[in-house]
């Protein structure tokens, strides 16, 4: 690669790691509530702990309708967060681990990251 009229070798791991903190990641959560209380109080404390890691709320708890396939959705919640390092640092904060124990008890989830635009 040519670069101001000199020649520039690019390390691949460093494209890796630049790649990898520059893709937006979403996250898509399914949620099946068993305790609708206990899950209000989650959703007050869980907010700010994904805004300190760059997270932000793009959709949750709207009307679904299944398009296709045979998915029964409960409650979707959609959030984005900055690279995949954000999500996975939010899932380990020693501050979300009482959360999680919390959603765990409270309801059922499956949640899925992927990479995107």
């Amino acid at each position: 690669m040519d670069f101001l009229g000199g020649s520039v070798l690019v390390n691949p791991r460093l494209l890796k790691a630049v790649y990898f903190l520059a893709m937006a990641v979403y996250v898509i959560v399914n949620v099946r509530i068993r305790d609708l209380a206990a899950y209000d109080a989650y959703k007050a404390r869980v907010a700010p702990l994904i805004g300190k890691h760059g997270g932000e709320y793009l959709a949750r708890g709207g009307a679904a309708e299944v398009l296709e396939g045979d998915w029964v959705p409960g409650r979707v919640v959609l959030l984005r967060f900055p690279h995949m390092g954000a999500v996975k640092a939010f899932l380990e904060d020693p501050e979300y681990a009482p959360l999680k124990s919390l959603r765990h008890r409270i309801a059922d989830t499956q949640m899925v990251a992927f990479e995107g635009v």
